[in-house]
């Protein structure tokens, strides 16, 4: 065989195992597995069955649109957006239901196990726990005036949880920006996603042991009316109180959370964190004066967290028949 032969044998060998590559499942790029119509042939009618049970549990309590919301950033940041939050301590003994960032706040989980089982009745083992948590987090914004966006569906059920990874890489309430900016950086997410995301707090309610420290600093970053305020709220033993994140429309997507913000009115450390002479106050700022900037980079931070998948339970992952346990 002369040279260009033999190249050439080379190239078709080169090429055919390249599209073995590419058609092989287990080895495709892992965002390619993900697609907005994943479901349209297996099970038609999962979103709007998601979409069903989540807004009447949002219609009978609107909190829950913060709590749904704040249990699927909770999964994304651990693990990958892979339901690993929804495993209690009996599945797995190392259960991030327990972790610091989770125990006693995290909520919701009724809820998805409720939407879980109406789509097992109409397509048993078919739509994943990890999916139906995303899709629960979209399907809660939108009746409290929050944004909709596409949810990109294909994501598998851990069969593991990490109560270690919990406690190191979930945000917490007395982080400064340095800290947030590192922690969001970590999981591909810049500071305007991490200041849209946060924007969530714009509903939903706190804890007082959260905030109690700041509220009683007399520090120069809070406002001495709205600690006050906070204060009154939260005497002492009553760690366990809930107070609202925005005490102006608590219960509305808007943003406000903002321009609490620019007035020092941020409840958590954290919160204020972004609007303390830092690289984000002009993403606040915008923020404050344009909702509807606010709510489309919601919106597409959403997605973008959503694509956060781990590669082990993306090539080993299961589809859960109840969220909280393994098959």
């Amino acid at each position: 065989m002369n040279t260009s032969n033999c190249c050439a044998v080379l190239r078709l060998s080169a090429y055919a195992l390249i599209l073995f590559l590419l058609l092989n499942n287990n080895i495709t790029p892992i965002n390619a597995q993900l697609s907005s119509t994943f479901y349209d042939n297996t099970c038609p009618n999962a979103l709007t069955t998601i979409r069903t049970s989540i807004r009447q549990a949002v219609s009978r309590e609107r909190r829950m649109a913060a709590s749904l919301i704040r249990l699927h950033f909770h999964d994304c940041f651990v693990q990958g957006c892979d339901a690993s939050i929804l495993l209690d301590e009996a599945a797995t003994s190392t259960s991030e239901r327990s972790a610091r960032p989770n125990a006693g706040s995290a909520r919701g989980y009724e809820v998805i196990e409720a939407a879980k089982a109406e789509v097992e009745k109409i397509c048993p083992g078919v739509v994943s726990c990890a999916d139906i948590l995303a899709v629960a987090a979209r399907d809660s914004s939108f009746p409290v005036g929050g944004p909709s966006w596409t949810v990109k569906l294909g994501r598998k059920d851990s069969t593991t949880a990490s109560r270690d990874l919990a406690n190191s890489d979930l945000p917490n309430f007395r982080s400064n920006l340095e800290q947030l900016v590192s922690n969001f950086a970590k999981k591909g997410l810049s500071e305007k996603d991490m200041v849209a995301l946060s924007g969530a707090h714009t509903i939903g309610q706190a804890q007082c042991f959260t905030f109690s420290d700041r509220v009683n600093s007399n520090g120069s970053d809070i406002d001495a009316g709205f600690a006050s305020t906070r204060r009154r709220g939260c005497p002492a033993g009553s760690d366990t109180n809930l107070a609202p994140l925005d005490l102006v429309t608590p219960n509305s997507f808007d943003n406000n959370y903002f321009k609490n913000l620019i007035q020092k009115k941020g409840l958590l450390e954290s919160d204020q964190a972004l609007f303390s002479g830092g690289s984000t106050d002009s993403i606040v700022s915008q923020y404050s004066s344009n909702p509807s900037t606010f709510k489309s980079d919601f919106a597409s931070a959403m997605i973008k967290m959503g694509d956060i998948i781990d590669p082990v339970t993306s090539q080993n992952g299961v589809i859960r028949r109840i969220c909280s346990a393994l098959n």
